[in-house]
């Protein structure tokens, strides 16, 4: 295995210093002083550290491109989270320059290294369903170029980032259940390594204690975001001896292949089951029925994400901010009120 490339972060952990002072005494800066300057260029030549060329190309020069990784570019979710980038990067005189990981940690991988390899002078990235280990982004992390998260983020004590309010948005979905005669609520859960997995989790959880309702292990399903998995995970439901009487999904895109299922079981919505998706949609509102749904405010969270890579452009050292957005749950008749 080949040995792992020492970085300015690694130096600035063993001497407990910052980064930018690292950088500094290694140019012999004036405002460091000798003996900090001394102790950073002998741990240097101990260590071998060789200044990355891509990234020291990166911190030279300004290219006005900004690098934006998407899991895919078809859902409205993710065109108008971009809308919002580009609209605060033209403000600054940016371009963008945009990448589909198509759900891969291989594309994610490979579109880091194109869109830097193109100079960009950062990335703004949503995390692909398949990662787990985030290792392609230590380039920019350990060189302070600048990069952003969003909705599906990681590496949170090192990287600003900007989420929707995930476990309050699914706590709140339950209890709309429970308030419309809902008391077997099942959720379909997206690759439990997301960020957004495991707090909407937490959200249904904390929705059935607010309602006194048990939890029933059977009522919890996941799939890996695709219609076609997300109707197995349906089909399990369905096929309990006593089936759910609402389902709520990660997203959009599962509820719709639920709202499929359920109605090839020859049961009728919401009488029977109600539904509620998770994003909002534009088909929400053209399904039948139209699809009750947690809205994104997509395109805020587009301007957020593009604020906090200036920010981090002017302020590379700062502490990471860390923003949560509300969301807004639409009420529309996949699950109308019952009759209690």
């Amino acid at each position: 295995m080949a040995k792992r490339h020492v970085s300015l972060k690694d130096l600035a952990t063993e001497l407990n210093v910052s980064i930018s002072t690292v950088s500094r005494a290694l140019k012999n800066h004036p405002d460091i002083s000798c003996e900090m300057t001394r102790k950073v260029q002998e741990l240097a030549r101990a260590r071998n550290y060789t200044p990355n060329p891509l990234a020291m190309g990166l911190l030279r020069q300004e290219t006005r491109m900004i690098g934006v990784i998407v899991p895919d570019l078809v859902t409205h979710f993710f065109s108008s989270v971009i809308s919002g980038i580009e609209h605060v990067a033209k403000e600054n005189g940016y371009y963008i320059l945009i990448s589909s990981s198509s759900e891969s940690y291989k594309k994610e991988v490979e579109s880091v290294r194109n869109l830097l390899n193109t100079r960009v002078e950062g990335l703004i990235v949503c995390l692909s369903q398949e990662t787990k280990i985030f290792d392609h982004f230590d380039v920019l992390v350990n060189n302070e170029i600048p990069l952003v998260f969003f909705d599906r983020v990681c590496r949170t004590d090192e990287v600003p980032s900007v989420v929707a309010d995930n476990a309050e948005a699914a706590r709140q979905v339950t209890r709309h259940f429970y308030e419309n005669g809902c008391r077997r609520i099942a959720y379909i859960n997206g690759p439990e390594q997301l960020s957004i997995s495991k707090l909407r989790y937490e959200g249904y959880l904390q929705g059935l204690q607010d309602c006194n309702l048990p939890f029933e292990p059977e009522l919890v399903g996941s799939c890996n975001l695709s219609p076609e998995d997300a109707s197995v995970a349906t089909r399990k439901l369905l096929r309990l001896k006593n089936h759910p009487d609402a389902i709520f999904g990660i997203n959009d895109t599962v509820i719709f292949a639920a709202m499929r299922e359920i109605k090839q079981f020859g049961l009728t919505i919401p009488t029977d089951i109600s539904l509620v998706g998770f994003t909002g949609e534009f088909h929400s509102t053209v399904v039948e029925p139209s699809l009750t749904s947690i809205t994104h405010p997509t395109f805020e969270m587009g301007k957020e994400a593009a604020r906090l890579f200036f920010e981090r452009i002017q302020h590379p050292t700062a502490p990471p901010q860390q923003i949560e957005m509300k969301t807004s749950l639409v009420i529309r008749n996949s699950s109308k009120k019952k009759a209690l």
